[in-house]
């Protein structure tokens, strides 16, 4: 494992180095890798030059640059003419997925998009968001898939950090979009082209402020366009933002090298061999759908789109287009379990899916297996492209109750192939905790599936690589058979429905009502969707308000998902110095159970 520093100093080698101002490539030399002197972070391992044998050489016959692209590229050829993608009664072949992908590039390059341009999108889970995903790296820019659930005020800070030059956005997101262009405009801030992704004949048609249609924009590229491949396999292929605060979003960095080898590795684990059918529940914005955007072009697979996800529609779509695979975080087993006898189909073989994002109880995934479902649970961050480590199933746990079993496959295991380890370390002493399943330390992760670097924040991307690993902010346990089990955050992130809020944020919603002297917020746990954020507020003296104003004083100021379901009215215990004491508030929310 290599580690490499990020200073303000350095710059990865791209044409356009405004965007990575920050990272390191190793340089090859034959079949040697060296680097700069102060460059090398890996806790003392790092890599010395060696003597190349004689007769060997780096050269374009025996060195290619990883990228996805070769992922597509090859399904036009292999899979030709098998059905890509599905969406309503629209249908794809791998071959016209191809051709669309090259026109779409080409249409960028002609509006001036170069290589190390930000394209940004503001969708759900449609054809044009699967397109992108290749068309954008094709076109040598680099891709920022937006959280399609975010307000307005949130899609126009991330529009400004990125820098993006190009918005693609949804006809459903199209108000949100020119909410956050109308708070750009505050800031003297340029907006990005607007290229509308539209669905039906009642859609607006192009404008001055929305200048371009999806289908009419991809007719203006040609298909002998030449791809912009990656001069370097480090080179960026997207941005994805971790849900932070408004004042300080953090942008993943990933590579086409890393992308590559995480999507391998995420087939492996997902068990998807060639020609899968798989069911869009995973958002695609997040973590470029855990890699599997580009995966399921690797097996030339067949893409079933959801712009909506219901219980309904999930069972429909399995018993419809005979589904294989599909994914999605505890809160859709949930719903999945919970739907009612009249939403379920009968499933005639067995669907594989792959859950994760907060730990799924164990009577969900039991329940989820009487159903007709295979799960597998999955665990990492966006820093790691998504899965990092997997629950592997041994044979040995067959012969146990189901309910032994449930708790086994809901413990996040071990790490996937693309990683080198993943451990539970001391944060402070760097040592490896004692695999006793009570010990706890930090989840670490190192190897060449883990992000580049936060976008434009070096100080940021050196704490989180600090002696040589990349911490994860997760306290966890590691079990005598070496699985790991996560216990708790480092953080106060709240983890509701897959998606982190940050109690902060919420927070400081809650400070700006005049009511408010004080306010903390935690995760309460919840049966559907993992946790919900939870309100610890006093009142101001003289003041006199209910929870639910307050709740939907926030829901005003906030992404629904991220206001508080839960406000408790009292006073707020404090350590001698001041400082709020949220262990105590924790366990009073989970004293209080399940809000569903």
């Amino acid at each position: 494992m290599h580690r490499f520093l990020l200073s303000s100093s350095t710059r990865l080698v791209t044409t356009r180095t405004y965007l990575l101002h920050s990272f390191v490539v190793p340089s090859y030399r034959y079949f040697s890798l060296f680097a700069a002197d102060g460059d090398v972070d890996d806790g003392g391992d790092a890599p010395q030059p060696r003597k190349s044998m004689e007769g060997l050489r780096l050269c374009s016959a025996n060195h290619v640059p990883l990228s996805p692209i070769s992922f597509l590229e090859r399904a036009a050829k292999v899979y030709r003419d098998r059905t890509s993608l599905v969406y309503g009664c629209r249908n794809f072949t791998w071959n016209q997925t191809h051709q669309r992908c090259l026109k779409l590039a080409s249409a960028l390059s002609q509006i001036g998009i170069s290589r190390g341009d930000v394209v940004s999108t503001l969708a759900p889970n449609v054809p044009a968001m699967y397109e992108l995903h290749f068309a954008v790296p094709m076109a040598g820019a680099v891709l920022c898939t937006l959280n399609s659930r975010l307000d307005s005020a949130m899609v126009s800070v991330l529009l400004a950090h990125s820098e993006a030059k190009i918005l693609f956005v949804d006809h459903g997101l199209l108000e949100i979009a020119r909410g956050a262009f109308d708070h750009l405009a505050k800031t003297n801030t340029k907006p990005p082209i607007l290229v509308l992704i539209s669905e039906g004949d009642d859609d607006p048609s192009p404008t001055s402020i929305v200048p371009y249609e999806y289908e009419s924009f991809i007719e203006t590229g040609h298909i002998e366009f030449e791809i912009k491949r990656p001069k370097s396999e480090w080179d960026p292929i997207s941005v994805n933002y971790t849900s932070g605060t408004t004042s300080r979003p953090k942008g993943v960095v990933y590579s086409h090298r890393g992308a590559y080898l995480n999507t391998i590795a995420t087939l492996f684990l997902h068990g998807m061999q060639s020609m899968p059918v798989y069911l869009w529940t995973v958002p695609m914005f997040h973590c470029n759908g855990w890699c599997l955007t580009w995966g399921v072009a690797a097996q030339g697979g067949t893409n079933i789109c959801m712009k909506n996800v219901s219980p309904s529609k999930i069972f429909e779509n399995i018993a419809l287009h005979n589904v294989t695979h599909m994914g999605g975080a505890p809160t859709v087993l949930n719903m999945i379990v919970n739907s009612s006898v009249r939403e379920q189909k009968r499933i005639s073989s067995k669907v594989v899916i792959c859950t994760g994002g907060s730990p799924p109880p164990p009577q969900i995934l039991l329940k989820m297996e009487e159903l007709g479902f295979s799960v597998t649970h999955l665990y990492g961050l966006t820093e790691t492209y998504g899965p990092g480590t997997y629950c592997v199933l041994k044979p040995e746990w067959e012969s146990l109750p189901p309910e032994e079993q449930s708790k086994l496959k809901a413990r996040q295991g071990t790490q996937h192939l693309g990683l080198q380890d993943v451990d539970i370390l001391d944060p402070v002493t760097m040592e490896k905790v004692p695999a006793d399943g009570k010990t706890m330390g930090e989840v670490m992760f190192r190897g060449n599936t883990v992000m580049s670097g936060y976008f434009k924040d070096s100080k940021a991307t050196e704490e989180a690589f600090k002696g040589g690993w990349f911490h994860s902010g997760d306290l966890a346990v590691k079990h005598p058979d070496g699985y790991i089990e996560v216990k708790d955050r480092l953080k106060d992130i709240i983890i509701s429905g897959g998606e982190n809020i940050s109690s902060i944020q919420v927070e400081t919603v809650l400070y700006s009502h005049p009511a408010v002297l004080e306010a903390a917020v935690v995760a309460r746990p919840d049966n559907h969707w993992g946790q919900t954020p939870c309100a610890f507020v006093k009142l101001k003296e003289g003041f006199d308000i209910d929870a639910q104003e307050l709740i939907l004083f926030c829901r005003g100021h906030l992404p629904h998902y991220m206001a508080p379901k839960t406000v408790i009215f009292e006073e707020l215990p404090r350590t001698s110095t001041g400082k709020i004491q949220k262990y105590i508030l924790r366990e009073k929310a989970k004293a209080l159970g399940s809000l569903s």
